[in-house]
């Protein structure tokens, strides 16, 4: 399926929505937890990695993982430092156009992964300061939990 334009502009408005006003080291701890305790309830196979500046904060890996999620996190994560948006939004934009990630950019596929799952850590009035990404699922699924714990984590009053 090919996304439409109405798709891209709402994954800009989830980076907009889930913006926040700070983000500390007890904050990954929270959110980390609750993106684990909402996998283990619905039985999910996801890693979760939360990191700040570099700094790996918080990781996680359900039953159902491999040593390979902590790759495809990597790589998610290198791709959403690089272009300042959620892995999936970037992703989308290609197959919007048409385009091959890889063929357009140049870069590699060792280092880059333009699939859902990766999130930026956005503080408003300063950008991108880390990422939360999770690994295991399809990639829409990916990026759905991810979206899913940040406004739960919202409403637990956690983001501005």
């Amino acid at each position: 399926m090919t996304p439409q334009k109405e798709d891209l502009a709402e994954l800009l408005a989830q980076e907009e929505e889930l913006t926040f006003e700070s983000f500390s080291n007890e904050m990954a701890i929270s959110l980390g937890l609750l993106m684990v305790e909402s996998a283990a309830k619905q039985k999910l196979p996801a890693a979760v990695d939360i990191t700040r500046s570099g700094q790996q904060l918080f990781f996680a890996a359900m039953p159902g993982t491999s040593p390979d999620n902590a790759h495809w996190i990597r790589r998610k994560m290198t791709l959403v430092n690089r272009y300042q948006h959620s892995s999936f939004y970037i992703g989308c934009l290609h197959r919007s156009r048409g385009t091959d990630f890889y063929t357009a950019t140049g870069l590699p596929q060792a280092e880059y992964a333009p699939n859902g799952g990766c999130f930026p850590i956005l503080i408003r009035n300063t950008g991108i300061i880390g990422t939360v990404t999770v690994s295991g699922l399809p990639q829409a699924e990916d990026h759905a939990f991810a979206v899913e714990c940040l406004r739960a984590f919202r409403a637990q009053g956690k983001i501005g």
